[in-house]
This record gives C-alpha cells, structure tokens and sequence, in this order.
C-alpha cells in the first residue's frame, strides 16, 4: 500500500511540474493585414498599456532608439514593391525602429527582424527606408500602443502610430496603376500558350470536343514553339483524333526538342508513342 501511495505522489509532483498557468501577457500580440490598392500589408507588434505613466519622454525617452512598442521586433510586410516615405522598397518583412523626438520622430525600416527589442549592435547597412515624421496631438488618449494601415487611397496608405496623445503617420505608395495594366493589358491580349494548353488538355482528358482541343493546342505551339511538352500533347490529340500521320509528325518535333533539352523522359515517351505509331524511325 505504502509503495501505490509513493508512485502515486510521484506522479502528481511530475504532472505539477510540467503544467503551465494560462495568464494574460501585459503586452499582448496584435497582427492586422490590409489590402491596399491590390497590395497586401501586414503589421505584427505588441500592445503595452499606459496604465497611467508617462510615456514619451519617460518611460520611452526622447531621441533614443524604441523597438516601437514592446517584446521583439514590431513588423511590417509589404506584398509588392512599395514607395515608404519616397524611398523605394522592396517586397518584404521589415522590423519597424524609430527615435521619438518631442515634435518628431525617426522612422526606420530595418532589414532585420530576429532581434527581441533593439539590435545589439546596429547595422545602417541594414537600415532600407528613413524618414522623420512631425507628431500630432490626439484629441483622445489611447491606452494601448497602436499600429494602423489608415488614410486609404487605391495608391496608397499612412503607416499610423498611436499611443497617449501622440500619432505619428507615414505616407507610403503602392503600385496600383501598374499593376493593374499589368492586368489589362493581359487579358486584352487574349489567352496566353499557357491558357490554351491548359484547355486543350482539359478537353483531351475530359474526352470533350477534340477539334476544339486541337485548335487550342495549336495555338499553343504557336506560341511557344520550343515547348516540347506542348507538342507531345498536340501529338496524343491528333492520335485521339485518328490522325497517325500528324501524330507522328507532332511527337517527331517533341522528340527532337526534348533531347536537345535533355529531357529523358519525353524522349522516352515519344519514342515509344511512334513506335506504337509505327513511325519509320
């Protein structure tokens, strides 16, 4: 009895040890992603409160580095290339540093976001975007440290800051107009070999319309002449289609483009599909 009883001690003291107490953090984790434009941008960063302390110039000195907010690095991710502050910038994630100043603020872009807090040793090297932004009064105090995409256009946005009675925003642009006749000038241009292979491929899977597949294949080939894997579909098409002699002249062109590519395997598919054709070799 006396040993179930210290095995059964054992164990609780081991359950003791491994369980963890769920708590609130102090300064807990937001994240908020906004489309601007066709852009995506993303902020990542932690909350503090006030709770009744003086922030700017106190508990966050004047002109010293700030991680900008709390815990590690706050975040910002740009989809696409973007213009932050006028300064080009390329897609990606960047770890947000600024220097507060009583009537305004250095903000940085920083190429690194491993770090808890400020880099141990700082890297202007790794600094992508600068600006110094004038701060504004807010009419009404906010608690907890925020970070905003806000002043929305189809162009662009303000990266906002808030905390107390101070807001901080930087313009940053987006590249809506070229993006978007990006996308004009697509679909006005009509299907692309790459549309056209995908439907002819569909149809011949599908055993749908193959003179419509054929058509697509075509065109296709058309387009990218080089393409070895379009002609071999062009040549199983024809040979669904009952014409051998076509087939056979189709998988000729993609046997002698697939092995100046080196690809092997379409070698290999070709050669056996004429031979099953009986194709003079």
């Amino acid at each position: 009895m006396k040993k179930i009883i210290v095995v059964l001690s054992l164990l609780l003291v081991a359950g003791t040890a491994v369980a963890q107490i769920d708590a609130p953090q102090p300064s807990p984790i937001a994240k908020a992603t906004q489309t601007v434009g066709l852009t995506e941008v993303t902020l990542e960063y932690s909350r503090p409160a006030k709770r009744g302390r003086a922030i700017f110039g106190e508990l966050v000195p004047f002109d010293k580095l700030w991680r900008t907010g709390a815990n590690s690095n706050s975040m910002i991710t740009f989809s696409d290339d973007v213009k932050f502050a006028g300064t080009e910038v390329k897609a990606g994630t960047y770890a947000v540093y600024t220097k507060p100043g009583k009537k305004e603020w250095i903000v940085m872009l920083y190429d690194d976001t491993s770090n808890w807090g400020n880099p141990r040793a700082w890297d202007e090297e790794k600094v992508v975007a600068t600006t110094s932004v004038a701060t504004k009064k807010l009419k009404n105090q906010v608690e907890s440290w925020t970070m905003a995409i806000n002043e929305l256009t189809m162009e662009g946005a303000h990266l906002q800051m808030m905390w107390d009675e101070t807001l901080v925003a930087v313009p940053f642009t987006v590249p809506t107009a070229a993006k978007t006749q990006t996308s004009i000038d697509k679909v006005m241009s009509g299907p692309s070999a790459n549309d056209y292979y995908a439907a002819a491929t569909f149809y011949l899977d599908a055993n749908k319309n193959l003179q419509q597949a054929h058509e697509w294949i075509s065109e296709a080939v058309k387009a990218r002449p080089e393409a070895y894997w379009m002609h071999r579909k062009k040549a199983l098409i024809e040979a669904k289609m009952g014409n051998k002699s076509a087939a056979i002249a189709s998988a000729k062109i993609s046997l002698t483009l697939a092995e100046e590519a080196k690809n092997m395997d379409y070698v290999k598919l070709n050669t056996d599909s004429l031979k099953e054709w009986g194709a003079k070799m």
